[in-house]
């Protein structure tokens, strides 16, 4: 039972002048009955150290087994404590005070039917979890049908100390309008770096060093969005291959930041370090996202291993059908399950401040007993949560079960990955045959996949033309997907669906100028449109200066140079390109409105300076669009005009602007300029962006 203060008054605040009553009920002083069990972990405080788990109904016994000594451990004994949870109430094991300090060890055991107590289970709510899966020790033992002791072998539970000064940080609250999204990983961002010092490279102290920060500041970067974070396990099949699963996608703890990122230590000190990475990023103003895995874990299949959820619960936590490939689908509609999620992200926000959430493969989170419902009780759940119902939602909108390409279907206020667009931009500048509407459609925010569902805006959709997965911008340009290559996973699969073209040669070229120039330009086309969208731009962290994977599109399980950002190998005038162009979006509101453009503030031109016609938008034939964005408000704003010009033909093209006084911004023909008649003249392939002073 839960009391609130009889002593509650609503605060009066004063704005501008005007008074009134505050919305936002006032703080009360939560008593709880003893009678009902702790929030769910272990929690340590000056006062005490409480403990509480859920299992399920076959359960008979659970353990908490603090781990002195874990030293050339061969089986249970003197180095394991064990504390019975002897409080149950429904699915809810407790202990209401449990000998334990910051820094301790610990796992659980559970016995009764279907349960194995030689499993040592990592606490699914651990803040702090150390150690990798030992696989080749193991041999067979972490299986749930074998009666070996697992304690040798799995990651270990931290005990933490939650207290962090956090000197008045708040989440940022960026307006979505003004968002430009950085997708990164926080090894690889600085593993290289010749500025960030060795002890903190690949680290989260590594991402917050000065000379990152700088380079993000310099972009105008206003989110990172960080890969993975949570506690990974590394599957079987890549540890015995002498790989790791990079990326991340992998979790075995929602609520720990991973320890190998840690560069101050791994029994808990990793919280601490990810709670000043995300201080100092919003020192900088660039608010912290993260991607979370929700939909499966690292335990695979039902003859996986007994890890965690699996040990607790070995029916309870999944559905019967994969809808991930990953082997499990958590099952949300099971209340326990969405219990976790919820305390998770509500976890992440409050706790360690991040600003919002990717939710990877987010149409398995919203499946019902019918398949993808938009009403489902984790939607619910969120839309009606205090903490989470305002923070930054992004789904990727897919799964691979049936009908599981959802695009446009998620609830207001979520955004999404727009694959439609990477699609259409990737087909539009290697020569495909899109129709004009459709990259007009795309370059304007997607209006007919997002404004018919739910009355949602611009920025739901999230602009993308690369991600992790696939091709990275410079192999984008550079290989054709006609192979497949082994190294170590196989990495292209012959079908083309990077839609990439290598502009004549595959690879790198040395010497032939014809192929690096238009390859430059195609880079800086696809960038170009990507930035002077309208929508929510997101960057692949290093695209903005010309990494390259050589070749290889699934590097998930690849921590190597061929994954790390390499900052010996900047292009300074790429990175050039993409900052004018990011300096121009946040000075002009023209290219990040808050609503669907219309013909008041919005005209497509075609190159002849003639206003596109219905003839002109359905010729296959014609090459060339230009958009001008004016503001709609009044005649006489201070807000200049933009022109923008894209050429996808293979010749070049004179573009007769507007009337008035254009001038050059950016543009990837270094050719580029405006003539005294009004004229335009790009080179083929080639994009250019102007302004004009009203």
């Amino acid at each position: 039972m839960v009391i609130l203060s009889r002593q509650m008054t609503w605060p009066i605040v004063v704005n501008r002048g005007c008074a009134y009553i505050s919305m936002r009920p006032p703080r009360v002083k939560l008593l709880m009955n003893k009678e009902l069990p702790p929030p769910l972990g272990v929690h340590w405080s000056p006062s005490g150290c409480t403990a509480a788990i859920v299992t399920d109904s076959g359960a008979t016994g659970v353990w908490l087994c603090k781990l002195v000594d874990r030293v050339n451990r061969v089986g249970a004994g003197d180095d394991e404590l064990r504390y019975a949870l002897t409080n149950r109430l429904g699915s809810t094991w407790w202990i209401p005070s449990v000998p334990m300090e910051p820094g301790d060890q610990y796992g659980y055991r559970v016995e009764g039917p279907g349960h194995r107590v030689s499993k040592l289970l990592v606490d699914p709510y651990a803040r702090s979890v150390e150690g990798a899966i030992d696989w080749v020790g193991a041999d067979g033992v972490l299986s749930l049908a074998c009666d070996g002791d697992s304690a040798p072998f799995v990651p270990r539970s931290t005990v933490i100390d939650p207290a962090f000064d956090w000197e008045g940080d708040t989440q940022l609250g960026h307006a979505w309008t003004e968002t430009v999204i950085y997708e990164v990983h926080v090894k690889g961002a600085t593993k290289t770096h010749p500025g960030v010092p060795e002890p903190l490279q690949g680290t989260y102290a590594g991402l917050v060093h000065p000379v990152f920060v700088s380079h993000l500041k310099s972009l105008g970067i206003t989110a990172v969005e960080l890969l993975p974070v949570h506690q990974i396990g590394h599957e079987e099949r890549l540890v015995r291959m002498g790989l790791t699963n990079y990326w991340g996608y992998n979790t075995i703890g929602f609520f720990a930041p991973h320890d190998a990122y840690s560069a101050s230590g791994r029994r808990g000190e990793q919280v601490a370090e990810f709670k000043g990475m995300v201080k100092l990023l919003h020192r900088a103003g660039i608010e912290v996202l993260l991607d979370v895995v929700y939909n499966h874990t690292c335990e695979g299949g039902s003859g996986g291993p007994a890890l965690s959820l699996r040990g607790l619960s070995p029916k309870g936590w999944y559905r019967d059908y994969d809808t991930t490939g990953c082997g499990n689908t958590l099952d949300l509609r099971q209340p326990d399950v969405l219990r976790m999620v919820l305390d998770s992200l509500r976890y992440w926000v409050s706790e360690m401040h991040v600003d919002g959430f990717r939710f990877d493969l987010a149409t398995a989170l919203a499946r019902g007993d019918q398949g993808y419902e938009q009403r489902s009780v984790f939607f619910a759940a969120v839309a009606q949560d205090p903490v989470l119902r305002n923070v930054k939602l992004i789904a990727e909108p897919w799964d691979i079960g049936p009908g599981g390409y959802q695009v446009g279907q998620f609830p207001a206020p979520w955004a999404e990955w727009n694959d439609r667009y990477r699609d259409l931009v990737r087909d539009y500048w290697r020569g495909a045959s899109v129709p004009l509407g459709e990259i007009a459609s795309r370059l304007s925010a997607s209006s007919d996949l997002f404004a018919a569902h739910g009355r949602r805006k611009p920025w739901s959709s999230i602009n993308f033309v690369t991600a992790h997965d696939g091709f990275c911008l410079e192999d984008l340009v550079s290989y054709n997907d006609k192979q497949n290559l082994a190294n170590g996973e196989e990495n292209r699969d012959g079908t083309n669906d990077n839609r990439s073209w290598n502009c004549g040669a595959e690879g790198p070229v040395a010497g032939d100028d014809i192929i690096r120039v238009l390859r430059n330009r195609q880079r800086k086309n696809m960038l170009g449109s990507l930035l002077l969208s309208q929508g929510t731009p997101m960057l692949v962290a290093g695209d903005e200066f010309g990494r390259t994977q050589h070749g290889n599109n699934n590097a998930y399980c690849q921590d190597n140079a061929l994954s790390w950002l390499d900052w010996t190998a900047v292009d300074v005038d790429l990175l050039g390109f993409v900052q004018a162009v990011l300096s121009l979006r946040k000075r002009s509101r023209l290219l990040r409105q808050g609503d669907w453009l219309d013909d008041r503030g919005a005209q497509w031109f075609s190159p002849d300076g003639a206003l596109m016609t219905m003839d002109h938008w359905n010729d296959p034939g014609r090459n060339g669009l230009g958009l001008q964005l004016t503001d709609p408000v009044a005649s006489d704003s201070s807000t200049p005009s933009i022109y923008l010009a894209m050429n996808e033909g293979t010749s070049a093209q004179s573009f007769t602007l507007p009337p008035g006084a254009w001038t050059l911004v950016a543009s990837s023909d270094p050719a580029g300029s405006v003539h005294c008649d009004g004229t335009l003249t790009l080179c083929d392939r080639s994009l250019a962006v102007l302004e004009c002073p009203v």
